[in-house]
């Protein structure tokens, strides 16, 4: 009798930890988000990017409204293909927003607008600033990290000056 090894196949271990810790969904979303084009159809994936799944719903951003109205209709059929690459029934639900797809195609105006929660100032200043920022960031190749350096620059030229007392020392 040969003696019996103490090693498991990788795997072996890998099951048996996904299923230890719940990570089925989370796999999944890496998943879909790689095979989107494949599993919702090239037409509906150059308009929509998976944006995770909560509570067994998939969020699904969405280019524009008429989409998202195209959308609605298409639901149990996506529901359905989504399910059939996931092996077993992991979404009951798809919930449409509208919202940026690409990475990078939010306007630094847009940036600006969302990470402060209001309406982006369009006076002809910061007009001046925001062109000025695009244009020293126009060499990073980086379309997302472009955008980001590009709003921190704007937002920095736009704060009021520090007085003297202000400073740190």
């Amino acid at each position: 009798m040969a003696p019996r090894s103490f090693f498991f196949p990788v795997g072996d271990v890998l099951t048996v930890l996904v299923r230890r810790y719940g990570l089925h969904t989370r796999l999944f979303e890496s998943r879909l988000s790689e095979r989107w084009p494949e599993i919702a159809g090239e037409a509906i994936a150059q308009h929509t990017r998976p944006d995770g799944i909560r509570f067994k719903r998939l969020h699904l951003l969405v280019e524009n409204s008429v989409w998202l109205q195209q959308l609605t209709f298409f639901k149990p059929s996506l529901l359905e293909k989504i399910n059939e690459a996931a092996g077993k029934p992991l979404v009951t639900d798809i919930v449409l927003r509208v919202g940026a797809i690409g990475p990078g195609t939010a306007t630094v105006h847009e940036a600006e607008a969302k990470a402060e929660n209001h309406p982006s100032p369009m006076s002809e200043g910061h007009l001046a600033t925001t062109a000025l920022a695009l244009a020293l960031a126009e060499p990073i190749t980086d379309p997302v990290l472009r955008t980001r350096l590009a709003t921190l620059m704007s937002r920095a030229w736009a704060r009021p000056a520090h007085s003297a007392r202000n400073r740190p020392r």
